[in-house]
């Protein structure tokens, strides 16, 4: 399986695009191919309909990267009680021909202690390019953003949930790419 994973910071070192790392050596040790797409090393352009057919670089391997994945995880810090931004950008260059019937991720990182508002917020721009949302959903907060100098969270709580939510998540992803096999 093909799993695209969109860090939506722009920051040097986010404890969101760290958790990203975690999961993106999850993912590739459970046997699937992963691609981890930071938006601070890919810088997009603003985007607007009228610049549809970007020729920008990286908006161009972000549309491809995203046509080729089977399952996605969105990643964001949480600004203002919503989505970065930059990963709000980045979702306005993608739509359901990249989502559609896929599996999704949700995770964030507030300073506060858990980061809902904007979990739910992806969730529904995920219904809305007919994705379909894990149920399950990581969120780190507060103290828990904390990473070891090898890239696993420090907590081992936070190592556990990440573990089983990234479990659940490639279950889900593993099983619904098979219906969608069967009805080919």
């Amino acid at each position: 399986m093909n799993v695209l994973i969109i860090a939506g910071s722009n920051r040097r070192n986010a404890a969101s695009t760290r958790l990203c790392r975690y999961m993106e050596k999850l993912i590739r040790e459970a046997g699937h191919a992963v691609r981890l797409f930071a938006l601070y090393e890919h810088p997009l352009p603003l985007y607007s309909p009228e610049t549809e057919d970007c020729a920008d670089p990286h908006a161009i391997a972000l549309k491809q990267a995203a046509r080729e994945a089977e399952a996605f995880i969105l990643a964001t810090p949480e600004y203002h009680g919503t989505v970065s931004g930059v990963l709000k950008n980045a979702l306005d260059y993608l739509g359901s021909d990249h989502f559609a019937g896929k599996t999704v991720l949700s995770c964030c990182s507030s300073g506060g202690a858990v980061g809902v508002s904007s979990l739910q917020n992806l969730q529904t721009i995920v219904r809305n390019v007919h994705g379909v949302n894990c149920p399950e959903w990581i969120s780190l907060g507060g103290e828990n953003r904390k990473f070891t100098p090898d890239g696993e969270p420090e907590n081992p709580k936070i190592r556990e949930r990440v573990l089983r939510t990234v479990e659940i998540f490639l279950g889900m992803a593993e099983a619904l790419n098979r219906l969608h096999s069967q009805e080919r």
